[in-house]
């Protein structure tokens, strides 16, 4: 009876030992704010690291609903990453351009959805995104991904400067950086004027059968963000999919409508659009600029990967069924699995994102969103 009560009291006390570390641990996880966001799908299904980091287009806002969408609708297993203040970790601040934690996972991720504009990021951080594309894991960039990288400031020290939108160093392979080598292009120019013309995608020549486009008509897709400008034809074996046919806004400008006024039922188009610095009157839509296409990369001693790129992708963007479809298409494209014949897009909770707008350092600061929250 002695010998029980004696090993019972030593199975309570390492009891009550574990119990207390574990509730330690609890507490000391609570205690850090959370400073990315999960989605638990599948556990046989891929894991999808999307990172969010721009200052205009709401990537904040359109990542997490796209991660919901994949998770959800699809069994995706999601991570969103966001803009932070090394000092204020777990409130998104897309203005600063110098942190997004998290990066580490990419180790373990399957995927990359890059939504960046313009970072400058440690080479910390840096190396991870190096080397998911060295080990040539599949890429989709949006909208603002062609200039995702700037090391402009000489006084940043950095051996990732090549990733920078305007690069023209040493190392000829990375002329015109990251966007240039991995996506297609980098940084052009707005072809739509910004804010005032619309995007309506028109499948490309060739392109009406492809994977991609299932589920999906030509004309279908659309968005507020004006078409961006590419040099033609874009390099290697990019490959078109959609153009961006540019139109008039039908009603008048408002600046408190997310899509300032435009919608997709906007027909009008622009009549011949006179030439700057002397250089010929032209035709917006002819030629009509690609806004999503195919591309592989290989970074030099790198594996070759797939990238599937778009001009489009802002969070209003995302209000547009097809849109959302040609996204998870291209997760399955790009991932080697079956595409859907229709897939399932329908939006996950509420969805009311903000225009696209660049906003000042006070705002972030009044604004003050807690990534938490975003789930």
């Amino acid at each position: 009876m002695k010998y029980f009560s004696a090993v019972f009291l030593v199975f309570l006390l390492i009891g009550c030992k574990k119990s207390d570390s574990t509730t330690m641990a609890v507490e000391e996880k609570s205690d850090t704010p959370t400073q990315w966001l999960n989605w638990e799908g599948d556990r046989d299904m891929p894991h999808i690291v999307l990172i969010s980091g721009d200052e205009e287009y709401r990537s904040e806002e359109a990542l997490p609903q796209m991660a919901k969408i994949l998770s959800e609708r699809h069994g995706f297993n999601c991570t969103v990453l966001f803009a932070q203040k090394p000092d204020e970790p777990g409130i998104v601040d897309p203005n600063y351009g110098n942190n997004i934690p998290g990066l580490d996972q990419l180790s373990s991720a399957d995927m990359m959805i890059l939504f960046t504009r313009f970072r400058a990021l440690p080479d910390d951080q840096m190396y991870h995104i190096d080397q998911f594309l060295k080990d040539g894991k599949p890429l989709i960039a949006l909208r603002t991904s062609t200039h995702a990288f700037m090391f402009k400031d000489t006084t940043i020290e950095s051996s990732y400067k090549h990733y920078g939108n305007y690069y023209n160093g040493d190392m000829q392979d990375w002329k015109d950086g990251f966007g240039r080598l991995v996506v297609g292009e980098h940084w052009i120019s707005h072809h739509g004027k910004h804010a005032d013309q619309s995007t309506r995608g028109i499948f490309a020549d060739g392109a009406e059968s492809h994977d991609l486009l299932n589920g999906i008509a030509s004309g279908d897709i659309w968005g507020p963000t004006d078409v961006y400008g590419v040099r033609l034809p874009l390099p290697g074996d990019a490959t078109p999919i959609v153009l961006g046919q540019v139109v008039e806004r039908a009603g008048v400008r408002d600046d408190s409508d997310p899509r300032l006024g435009m919608r997709p039922t906007d027909t009008k188009l622009p009549g011949m659009v006179k030439g700057k610095k002397g250089a010929a009157d032209y035709n917006q839509n002819d030629p009509m600029m690609p806004v999503a296409w195919t591309k592989s990369y290989q970074l030099p001693q790198g594996k070759k990967g797939k990238c599937f790129a778009t001009t489009m992708g802002a969070a209003t963007d995302l209000l547009n069924e097809a849109m959302r479809r040609l996204l998870v298409n291209a997760v399955y494209w790009s991932l080697d699995k079956e595409v859907p014949a229709k897939a399932d897009v329908s939006l996950v909770g509420s969805y009311n994102p903000s225009r696209f707008a660049f906003h000042d350092d006070k705002h972030w600061d009044d604004k003050n969103i807690v990534i938490s929250s975003l789930k």
